[in-house]
């Protein structure tokens, strides 16, 4: 098992460039005509509700994210049919 230390020595890099790959592409929806409309999109107000689970420093993290752009279950969905695709 690799220390804390090695796992940041062997990701940090990767971890950098995907943050500024986010950070871009944030500041693109901000510079972009419209902007102020979108605001509100559930897609927009999800990927700060994913921002904020990261900084909470809880353990899990990659759930919270995955949860926060998942539904919950409904007993209700359709099942698919046996063959179908």
């Amino acid at each position: 098992m690799l220390s804390a230390q090695q796992v940041l020595d062997r990701n940090f890099l990767e971890i950098r460039a995907n943050l500024i790959v986010v950070a871009a592409a944030l500041d693109r929806i901000d510079r972009a005509a419209g902007a102020d409309r979108v605001r509100a999109d559930p897609r927009v107000t999800g990927i700060g509700k994913a921002l904020k689970a990261l900084m909470e420093g809880a353990p899990n993290r990659a759930e919270s994210v995955q949860m926060v752009f998942s539904e919950g279950y409904d007993p209700n969905w359709a099942r698919p049919r046996a063959g179908s695709r």
